[in-house]
């Protein structure tokens, strides 16, 4: 167990330049939990004491809104660092945490996460510049809710995807990632119907493709195009 959690904790970029003294070091202070799929890691209101590092499965981090809706903020696959965020501000959990498959998170005391952050400044810049891009993420989902409709919240989506999971093929771009039609509606505030229309929609303009579950972007350009008619 010990030279696999080493070898999973050197698979995180925050993680990358630490010595195997400090990734040693990392590997006693650290412990792995099994949570089933379906299954709450934290709730909003929870107090903030650990981090949590993701090595099998996903998780959807999410809020719900005052009608009750359920919004997504995003979907974590292996090797992404959550809970961070409350732990550094020392406040209350303000999402949820939630296993959408069987999955292994690494877990990491608040007391020895923020030692950590203390120690070593190329951690702290590597977790800053984490946290960042998050937060201009989450500011870009918040202005497509605004004044984006459903059809370009969806191309604006599949674009990001791409980024972070994109493959290239000899057809186009494979999303690698595991994604329902329900998960799509909540990261772009729309229902389930509504994406599944369009992505029929975009399958029929010759946009994208469907590979079982999988998703291929066939012409990204022209859903870049989508972002800005002009």
């Amino acid at each position: 167990m010990q030279k696999s959690k080493i070898w999973y904790l050197k698979k995180i970029q925050l993680f990358k330049e630490m010595t195997s003294e400090e990734m040693g070091e990392l590997d006693r202070i650290t412990r792995m939990e099994s949570v089933k799929k379906k299954t709450p890691i934290f709730f909003p209101g929870d107090p903030s004491q650990q981090v949590y590092l993701l090595k099998e499965g996903r998780v959807k981090i999410s809020r719900v809104s005052e009608d009750g809706r359920e919004v997504t903020i995003a979907l974590l696959e292996p090797g992404e660092i959550f809970g961070e965020l409350n732990v550094l501000d020392d406040s209350p959990r303000d999402t949820l945490a939630e296993a959408l498959d069987d999955s292994q998170i690494c877990v990491v005391n608040k007391e020895l996460f923020l030692s950590m952050v203390q120690k070593k400044p190329e951690f702290s810049f590597r977790l800053t510049k984490l946290i960042g891009l998050r937060l201009k993420r989450i500011e870009s989902r918040v202005e497509d809710l605004v004044f984006r409709d459903v059809p370009t919240r969806l191309a604006h989506l599949l674009l990001e995807l791409s980024k972070d999971y994109g493959k290239a093929t000899k057809d186009g771009i494979q999303l690698q990632i595991k994604i329902t039609h329900q998960e799509i509606a909540n990261l772009i505030g729309s229902i389930r119907e509504t994406v599944s229309a369009v992505l029929g929609d975009f399958k029929r303009e010759g946009l994208i493709a469907f590979e079982g579950r999988i998703i291929v972007l066939l012409k990204p350009e022209s859903l870049e195009k989508r972002l800005d008619p002009r």
